[in-house]
């Protein structure tokens, strides 16, 4: 049910955008999954999510893209939000840890849907916070790290939502203390982009790892960094939709310091060298291409 908003909710959770700074597939599995390694961290911009206690469930959504949104837990292509209700829940009455009770969950859909950025994921992420803390109710971190992976290979690195390195298939964790706010342009042309197709499309599976700096948490060694880094995920994804191309030469012609796309797309990101200019640059790539999604935020940041 799509509905007016959020601002009637006393509990909201944040679900920031996840970018995915570099991302270098590095092996794969006999089941099939690939083995990741990728520089992670969270925009100040984002979904968000209010609960409130109910009498029976019930799952609103606002936000320009809430039209888009499944509005079912179907095992297949159901909504996030909804799954981490439920399998929270579950734990939580089998273990006889809280009542669990009926809810009302609202999402405010401001990213655009599988667009590389992490958006159900860290809409379930904020979902199992919200919960916990509206149902009065605690799990062990290395538990609730289990039961967000069984949502999706992202969930665990958004439950975490700060500057981090993960590898595996994304369960392997860890944070980093150096890596400053960057101000970036965040774009989508709003084409769709099958994570699973890229996957398949992608040539060579085994690639190097991530390189990371020595920590002085600076932005110059971690732009210098990062330019050695990839997107192993961006030659495929390009090669399905070639205005990711287009994307990119917009933000380096626009004077980004470091271009390149996020996950599997089709969403690509700039940084810049101040938030002025990053602001700027997203005010002239919207005026330019009305159809494209374009925002202007900053990273977290933990160093200098």
């Amino acid at each position: 049910m799509i509905d007016d908003g959020i601002a009637g909710f006393t509990l909201t959770r944040a679900a920031p955008a996840k970018i995915n700074l570099a991302l270098h597939v590095v092996g794969q599995r006999a089941d099939g999954h690939h083995l990741l390694e990728s520089l992670v961290t969270f925009a100040d911009r984002g979904d968000r999510i209010g609960f409130a206690s109910a009498d029976a469930d019930l799952f609103t959504v606002s936000g320009p893209f809430a039209a888009e949104l499944p509005m079912d837990a179907s095992a297949q292509g159901g909504n996030l939000v909804l799954k981490a209700r439920d399998v929270l829940r579950e734990e939580l009455r089998s273990r006889n840890l809280a009542a669990a009770g009926p809810v009302h969950l609202h999402l405010e859909k401001n990213l655009p849907l599988a667009s590389g950025i992490g958006g159900g994921s860290a809409d379930a992420a904020a979902t199992l916070h919200g919960l916990l803390e509206l149902w009065h109710a605690a799990i062990e971190p290395s538990r609730l790290d289990a039961m967000a992976l069984t949502l999706g290979a992202d969930v665990p690195m958004c439950l975490a939502g700060i500057p981090l390195v993960a590898k595996g298939i994304g369960e392997d964790i860890t944070p980093l203390a150096d890596l400053p706010s960057l101000p970036l342009v965040l774009v989508n042309p709003l084409v769709a982009v099958s994570t699973p197709v890229v996957f398949r499309t992608l040539a060579n599976k085994t690639n190097a790892p991530l390189v990371l700096p020595q920590a002085s948490g600076t932005l110059d060694a971690w732009l210098a960094a990062m330019a050695t880094m990839r997107n192993d995920l961006q030659p495929p994804a390009q090669q399905l939709q070639p205005v990711i191309g287009d994307v990119c030469q917009s933000l380096m012609e626009a004077g980004a310091l470091l271009v390149r796309m996020s996950g599997s797309g089709a969403t690509c990101f700039g940084i810049f060298d101040n938030g002025e200019r990053a602001a700027a640059t997203a005010r002239t790539l919207s005026e330019a291409q009305p159809g494209w999604y374009v925002l202007a935020c900053n990273t977290i940041g933990r160093g200098k």
